[in-house]
């Protein structure tokens, strides 16, 4: 690889480190082609991008972007892939999902809500992770919920009164 085809492949994964917002870094060096390939599907219908990169590269590559990735420089060891999305839940969930039939990948670190999390161990926590839509609609559905109750008392009250009117009148 040729310094040019190097600082190309470092300029376009800074773009990426700063266009998407998490970003996980995994080992799936163990997986064989076939398996690769459904990996890579199943990121593909999740609209999430798998790359697999040398360490050097991307170490170069956060150094140069926006944010300061210090901490994820001593994850750098060994195969690793890069897995960007827009939502930090997508990628844990679709780990965990892809391990109950295969042993890879394993996750070194992640990048998720401006927070890093490193090892394995945090697969689970990764995927629990509510993204910022699911967390407007649960404040959404939360605010919803009393004037729901308001409206369905007036209603139910306004029946009764309605039956109380009849009731009057028909006496009469």
């Amino acid at each position: 690889m040729t310094r040019n085809d190097k600082n190309k492949v470092i300029e376009d994964l800074v773009g990426k480190i700063n266009e998407y917002s998490h970003f996980y870094l995994a080992d799936i060096s163990e997986l064989n082609a076939e398996d690769t390939s459904i990996l890579r599907r199943k990121c593909f219908e999740k609209n999430i991008e798998l790359v697999v990169v040398k360490n050097t590269l991307l170490k170069k590559a956060l150094e140069q972007s926006e944010t300061n990735f210090d901490e994820l420089y001593d994850s750098l060891k060994g195969s690793t892939s890069i897995i960007f999305t827009e939502m930090g839940n997508a990628p844990g969930k679709l780990i965990k999902e892809f391990r109950k039939t295969h042993d890879r990948p394993v996750l070194k670190a992640a990048y998720v809500e401006e927070t890093f999390y490193f090892g394995d161990n945090q697969v689970d926590v990764l995927s629990s992770i509510k993204s910022k839509d699911e967390l407007i609609g649960d404040i959404i559905i939360l605010l919803q919920s009393p004037v729901k109750n308001v409206i369905s008392s007036l209603q139910s009250g306004g029946n009764i009164l309605t039956g109380i009117l009849k009731t009057l009148s028909e006496k009469e």
